[in-house]
C-alpha cells in the first residue's frame, strides 16, 4: 500500500509539474491576435483624414467669394479647435493596439513613453460631435493603458486586455466611424464649392477669352476631379476599415477562452487580411 501511495503521489507530481510548465492553450492562436492588433493599429487612414479635415479652408480659400470666406474662416478656427480631440481618440486605440500586439508576443515593450502622446482629457462640444460617454470611454481605456504599459506584461494577458478594454474601445471605434463621416460630409461641401466654381466660370466665359487660359482652366478641374473621386473612396475605405477593427475585436471579446478554435483563429486572420486589404487601398494610387 504505501509503494502505491508513494507511486501514486509521484504521478500527481509529475503531472503537476507538467501542466504548470505548459503553455496556456490560448497561447496556440496568439499569432492570429498578434496578426489582428497589428493590422487594427492603421486603423485605415484615419490620421490623415483628421489632417484633412483639419486643412480644409487652406485648399479652399483659392475659390471661395469674399462673402463666403468669412464664414468658411469660422469654421476653420471650429475644426482647429477640435481637431486635437479627434487625434487624441485615434491614438488610444492605436496604443491600445499596440499593447494588445506586443502581449500576444513573445517579447518585453515598452509603449510607456507613447502615454505623453495621448494628450488631455477630451472635451464635449457641439462642434467636435463628442459626448460624455466618448469622453467616458476615453478616459476608461487611457486608465486601463495606463495599468498595463507600466506593469511587467507577464502580469497581464491578452484575455485581461481584452475584457476590459472591449466596452470603451467599440466606443471610440464608433465614435471614429461617425468622425469619418463628417469628414467625409465636409469634403463634399469643399468638392462643391471648388468644382462649382468651374463649373460656373467656364459656362460663363466670354467669347474671345484667352484659349491657353480656358485649356489651363479645364486641366485644373479635370485634375481636382480625380482627387475628389479618389478622396471619396477613401472615405469609405477608412469606414469600412474602422468597422472591421470593431468586428474583430467583439470577435475576439466573445471568445476569450476559445482562441484555439479553428473557426476563431480563421476569423481573426481574415479580420487582419482585410485591414491589410484597406491600408494598401488608402495608400495605393
Amino acid at each position: 500500500m504505501l509503494v502505491r501511495a508513494l507511486f501514486l503521489f509521484v504521478c500527481l507530481q509529475l503531472a503537476w509539474l507538467l501542466g504548470g510548465c505548459a503553455a496556456p492553450s490560448s497561447q496556440v492562436s496568439l499569432a492570429e491576435v498578434r496578426a489582428f492588433a497589428d493590422a487594427s493599429a492603421s486603423l485605415g487612414g484615419y490620421a490623415e483624414l483628421s489632417r484633412r479635415y483639419r486643412d480644409t479652408y487652406d485648399r479652399e480659400q483659392p475659390y471661395l467669394s469674399a462673402s463666403a470666406d468669412k464664414a468658411a474662416r469660422a469654421n476653420d478656427a471650429k475644426r482647429r479647435v477640435v481637431y486635437n480631440d479627434f487625434v487624441a481618440v485615434q491614438k488610444s486605440v492605436v496604443l491600445y493596439m499596440q499593447t494588445l500586439s506586443a502581449l500576444a508576443g513573445d517579447a518585453r515593450y515598452d509603449l510607456g513613453p507613447r502615454l505623453d502622446e495621448l494628450g488631455t482629457a477630451l472635451k464635449a462640444t457641439t462642434e467636435s460631435g463628442l459626448n460624455q460617454r466618448h469622453i467616458t470611454a476615453y478616459t476608461g481605456l487611457t486608465r486601463l493603458l495606463a495599468r498595463t504599459v507600466t506593469t511587467s506584461y507577464q502580469n497581464r494577458s491578452v484575455e485581461a486586455m481584452v475584457r476590459d478594454g472591449d466596452a470603451d474601445v467599440q466606443v471610440l471605434l464608433d465614435a471614429m466611424i461617425s468622425l469619418t463621416r463628417l469628414y467625409a460630409k465636409t469634403n463634399d461641401n469643399e468638392k462643391k464649392t471648388v468644382l462649382g466654381l468651374f463649373d460656373s466660370e467656364l459656362a460663363a466665359a466670354p467669347r474671345g477669352t484667352d484659349r491657353l487660359l480656358l485649356v489651363l482652366a479645364r486641366v485644373h478641374l479635370q485634375n481636382k476631379t480625380n482627387e475628389y473621386r479618389l478622396l471619396d473612396k477613401r472615405y469609405d475605405l477608412a469606414a469600412q476599415g474602422l468597422t472591421k477593427v470593431a468586428l474583430g475585436h467583439q470577435k475576439l471579446r466573445e471568445n476569450l477562452h476559445q482562441l484555439t478554435r479553428a473557426d476563431v483563429r480563421l476569423a481573426l486572420g481574415n479580420y487582419a487580411q482585410d485591414l491589410r486589404l484597406v491600408h494598401e487601398g488608402l495608400h495605393g494610387d
